[in-house]
């Protein structure tokens, strides 16, 4: 017969709950001092996780044990003894009586009479050499709260995440392009390192370097361990506001902050957007479907997005004129990202010709920038499809116009008159790329229109306003009078940066706008 324990595990909100504690605290500090090398959140948590199911075990064992004495059948017991029953599920009992066993067929025993925990009283053969019950029980099944792995592929994100608030608050921790190590090892990397360093990033054109680029320059020499000084020069790096992280999530690379473009550090002008609140529950299925479909950075992300090796969006004039694409939902998995760093640097590839030019994630402020001569290139206009797909090699983004022979079209075309006014008409413009009809507004002076965007808003003017003027202007190119919405989120962001989801609950709670199917609306001109 096998004898198992009983199920060792732990509350379902142990993990569910979790808090880090000081004696965690000490675990990491000696786990990092031990392995000599900085660690991510990732590897700290498991190595944590693991940590704290054997310390858990271990106190659950113990509490076990100190229920009594384990009983087999070859022991010897007296009055008053505490046992545990591993044949009875680890029922608790205390021995009553002993007396002299009568069996011809065995050699001397003992009876004892034990009384359990709930009352049963029963009665056990004891000093008998051979028995089965005699092994003692095999190690007991875990639950899956004491699984490693099942604790970390159910909660590991979560974990990392009170991890990380916690080493973010601790003085004795630093992290630096995601690894965590002690304050205390840090190599001193001085005043001096750091102007060497600036020198050799100003000497490459502001970057980006490697690290170890940078230490083999400065000529750093020490004893200690070379993965330690590159995280203390890291640290020294990043804490100097010369210097910015431009790497992709595993690599760290540095550039020059005073040399990275404009459109880097703060966000294009076309670009800024002055939030104006609005009612996100008053758009319908249909609005939410096209919010989606127009793929704008300033959409607030909602559910699960289908992971997509390759992205088509069409472009609006904002972006088209700061050179940028949106860092949207479905884009943003197609672009490099990092652990910390604001701005990567990366290298984007012309899919049609194999040509490569250097781009930005702008995490910060959600889009990618450096394509304004690539579009140029191109004959890219607002509403031009343009594709996005993962590069070959890490840290390259594919990105495509599909050309073709120029035509002529009729399109809607924004002009700017001599009092400032804006006007939209229907005109034939040669387009050499293929295009989103709705989304195309072809802008024959962009330096007039510049213009409009530099004037200071009229603040005593409302959105629903300025919203009612465009309506009304594209109503008058179509025999129906009414405008798509995709149309006029094209239009509106010619003179104005605009979200998808401000338009869209404008034109539905704003009874001057009238839906009449198909995401067309209308104005009510009855009242």
């Amino acid at each position: 017969m096998t004898v198992t324990g009983p199920t060792l595990s732990l509350p379902v909100e142990y993990w569910e709950n979790f808090e880090i504690t000081e004696r965690d605290n000490e675990f990491i500090y000696n786990y990092l001092m031990e392995k000599e090398v900085p660690l991510t959140s990732q590897e700290l948590a498991s190595a944590l996780v693991h940590e704290r199911i054997q310390h858990e075990r271990t106190r659950l064992e113990r509490d076990r044990s100190s229920l009594g004495e384990i009983y087999l059948p070859k022991g010897a017991y007296k009055v008053g003894q505490a046992l545990v029953f591993p044949a009875l599920g680890w029922k608790r009992g205390r021995v009553n009586t002993v007396r002299p066993g009568v069996n011809p067929d065995l050699p001397n025993f003992q009876v004892i009479q034990v009384t359990f925990d709930d009352g049963d009283t029963r009665q056990f053969a004891a000093g008998v050499a051979e028995h089965v019950l005699n092994a003692p029980p095999e190690q007991n099944e875990i639950g899956a709260e004491l699984d490693p792995e099942n604790v970390l592929a159910d909660f590991g994100e979560s974990l990392q995440a009170v991890l990380e608030d916690q080493l973010d608050n601790n003085p004795d921790f630093v992290r630096i392009a995601g690894k965590w190590f002690p304050r205390a090892l840090l190599v001193d990397i001085n005043t001096g390192h750091l102007n060497l360093a600036e020198a050799v990033l100003d000497m490459a054109s502001g970057g980006p370097l490697t690290t170890q680029a940078l230490l083999d320059q400065i000529g750093l020499s020490t004893d200690v361990n070379p993965r330690l000084v590159e995280f203390s020069m890291n640290l020294a790096l990043q804490e100097d506001p010369r210097f910015d992280e431009v790497g992709p999530s595993g690599e760290v690379l540095w550039f020059l902050n005073r040399l990275e473009p404009e459109a880097v550090l703060r966000p294009h002008p076309f670009l800024r957007y002055n939030e104006i609140p609005y009612d996100r529950n008053s758009l319908d299925e249909g609005m939410l479907a096209l919010e989606r479909e127009i793929d704008d950075e300033l959409t607030p992300y909602t559910g699960k997005i289908p992971p997509s090796n390759e992205v088509s969006i069409p472009l609006i004039f904002a972006h088209w004129r700061a050179g940028t694409l949106p860092l949207s939902v479905r884009l943003r998995p197609l672009f490099p990202t990092a652990y910390e760093a604001p701005r990567i640097r990366f290298t984007l590839v012309d899919g049609e010709n194999g040509q490569k030019f250097q781009g930005w994630v702008v995490r910060t402020h959600r889009y990618v920038y450096g394509l304004k001569e690539w579009y140029q290139s191109k004959g890219v206009f607002p509403g031009s499809l343009v594709k996005v797909r993962r590069g070959k090699n890490p840290g390259e983004v594919i990105v495509q116009c599909e050309t073709r022979r120029p035509t002529r079209d009729w399109v809607r075309t924004v002009l700017v008159g001599s009092d400032g006014g804006v006007v939209f008409a229907m005109l034939k413009q040669n387009l050499s790329t293929t295009f989103d009809e709705r989304m195309t507004v072809i802008v024959p002076d962009p330096k007039a229109l510049e213009q409009i965007w530099s004037q200071p808003r009229k603040e005593n003017r409302s959105f629903d306003d300025f919203l009612l003027d465009i309506v009304r202007d594209l109503a008058r190119l179509t025999p129906q009078s009414h405008v798509h919405a995709a149309e006029l989120y094209a239009a509106v962001n010619t003179i104005r940066r605009c979200p998808p989801g401000l338009m869209l609950a404008t034109l539905a709670s704003n009874p001057r706008f009238v839906h009449v199917g198909d995401m067309h609306f209308r104005i009510n001109d009855t009242d």
